[in-house]
């Protein structure tokens, strides 16, 4: 049995994954340790994260101490992960999946359709933004940036007449009293890996790579193999208004995809099912690029971003 190190972010959610993580490590005999990790992204709480043109923020840091051999393992919310993981390392695990969609929750209504007009919606995500703006126009969508308790008091206090989260964190956290509204994909397309956990180590690490097989859902692993390869053809990262939902059903896998304008104006929909899961996300996103996606995309990138102050 191996002595393995953890390093993860500091938020509730991120040691919650790292201890789930490590308990199912323990059951198999090894000894874990968990090393707490800021990343950039943990430290710029003021900027919504669409405004932050910094890949990895949540993982560089995290990355850094594996490469010095600090520890030995990484566990991400998979969403955050880039999808062109860097040279010299590897996804060694990706968890069986969570629920995978997005939430509402309020303390006033039971739906987003109940919302008065000019309601206030918590979000900081491009893509929850588009979608619920094609949804309702009318809504006034302000940022919404820190963990899951943070977010969750600023609702309670009153700050906002509704807010969305993913439903992945709220379940781990136990955080489900506030819940309304499940959000089905038709209505508020996920993130691309939302709800599955990734575990990265060192490229060529066989020894960890081994300790962690047990842990690999094949279910999951296909269909987020399917999302990020959609992403990545679309030259998008996690805080771009993409969304991508795979699901097996029988012997084939289904991907529903949206690309939308950060103002709801339009809303491009995609949808087919295949064998081979990354050719499957290869050929819906190129499908998207010949409908306008494209278009859509460069206007997106083409916005300066906030260069954010190293601390």
């Amino acid at each position: 049995m191996a002595a393995l190190r953890i390093g993860s972010r500091g938020s509730q959610l991120a040691l919650w994954q790292s201890n789930h993580i490590s308990t199912l490590l323990r059951g198999m005999g090894h000894t874990v340790e968990i090393e707490v990790i800021h990343t950039t992204g943990d430290k710029i709480t003021d900027v919504a994260l669409a405004k932050v043109g910094t890949k990895g923020m949540f993982t560089k840091e995290i990355e850094e101490a594996l490469a010095e051999g600090r520890v030995d393992l990484a566990v991400h919310s998979l969403k955050d992960l880039p999808t062109e993981v860097p040279a010299g390392f590897e996804l060694a695990a990706i968890t069986r999946r969570e629920n995978p969609h997005d939430v509402f929750l309020s303390r006033t209504v039971n739906r987003i359709s109940d919302l008065r007009h000019g309601a206030c919606v918590g979000t900081s995500s491009l893509r929850r933004q588009a979608q619920l703006k094609a949804l309702r126009p009318d809504l006034d969508i302000r940022p919404l940036r820190g963990n899951v308790d943070t977010r969750l008091r600023k609702l309670e206090s009153g700050d906002y007449d509704g807010i969305i989260l993913a439903a992945a964190g709220l379940h781990r956290l136990g955080r489900m009293e506030l819940v309304r509204e499940v959000l089905t994909s038709d209505v508020m397309c996920p993130a691309a890996g939302q709800g599955a956990l990734g575990i990265e180590i060192r490229a060529g690490d066989a020894g960890t790579r081994a300790h962690l097989a047990f842990l690999d859902n094949s279910a999951a692993r296909a269909t987020t193999t399917c999302e990020r390869a959609l992403l990545s053809t679309l030259g998008g990262g996690c805080q771009v208004p993409i969304g991508a939902l795979a699901e097996v059903r029988g012997e084939k896998i289904h991907l529903e995809a949206v690309v939308a304008r950060p103002d709801g104006s339009t809303v491009l929909r995609e949808s087919q099912s295949g064998d081979d899961p990354r050719q499957l996300g290869l050929h819906v996103a190129e499908t998207l690029l010949r409908r306008g996606a494209d278009a859509i995309l460069q206007e997106v990138y083409g916005l300066e971003p906030a260069v954010p102050q190293q601390p």
